[in-house]
């Protein structure tokens, strides 16, 4: 992978990057994304963020390297301070992490989303995580998709604001709304999958012998894996 040929799952977060925006990608890693995204004019800026000073220099050096210094900036900082208002970022990107974390780091820098129109965001796990801070702070889910690379799967969600209030099911927050509507064959390897996971943990718990805490986590997993059932008929 470089900037000229990203994986298969950092080019579909990039095809939702809309021509001539000004991203910022946080948690840029090698910075990889932004450079493709500049090089493809489908950004005209980018800042790389990065808290970790390995990756940061990393950044660095693939921004000199590819000759884009004038347009994207490497910077280092946690999550959303990275972004300064004299940027104009409207589009912000966060894939690689898990669901709870790219959540917090939207809750913790909501005042860096002035002017933004579009979140593409790519949560290892939890994705329900992600749709639930959508609904509680007025991002509607405009765009989702699931694939599988290297016997892993991702699913990739785009934001945008609303200003109407917003409400989805049990069923939408948990597999998503309109991946729900298309139910491929990646999203049914996914949540067989899931169903599997969870029947073992209760043979384990119900090995184990259940107090009450664990017995109420048995019937968690017993609602889960109905919910799935249900999704997968």
């Amino acid at each position: 992978m470089n900037e000229q040929k990203l994986s298969l799952r950092l080019e579909k977060v990039a095809s939702f990057i809309e021509p001539e925006s000004r991203i910022a990608d946080i948690g840029s890693d090698h910075a990889y994304l932004p450079c493709f995204a500049v090089l493809k004019k489908l950004a005209s800026f980018a800042v790389a963020g990065e808290i970790a000073l390995g990756p940061l220099k990393s950044a660095e050096e693939q921004v000199e390297k590819t000759g884009l210094r004038e347009q994207i900036i490497v910077r280092k900082g946690d999550g959303l301070e990275v972004i300064q208002a004299e940027d104009q970022i409207d589009t912000i990107v966060i894939a690689g992490m898990g669901g709870p974390l790219i959540a917090s780091i939207l809750e913790q820098g909501k005042s860096k989303l002035e002017g933004v129109k579009r979140l593409i965001l790519q949560p290892n796990i939890a994705a329900n995580r992600i749709r639930e801070w959508g609904v509680k702070n007025h991002f509607r889910i405009t765009a989702e998709t699931i694939l599988s690379e290297d016997h892993k799967i991702y699913e990739i969600l785009v934001l945008e604001p609303s200003e109407m209030a917003l409400e989805y099911s049990e069923q939408e927050l948990i597999f998503g709304p309109l991946l729900l509507q298309e139910k491929n064959q990646v999203f049914r390897e996914k949540w067989r999958h899931e169903q599997e996971i969870w029947q073992k943990i209760i043979q384990n718990i119900e090995n184990e012998g259940g107090d009450v805490a664990k017995q109420a986590k048995i019937a968690e997993l017993t609602a889960k894996i109905k919910l799935a059932e249900d999704v997968l008929k």
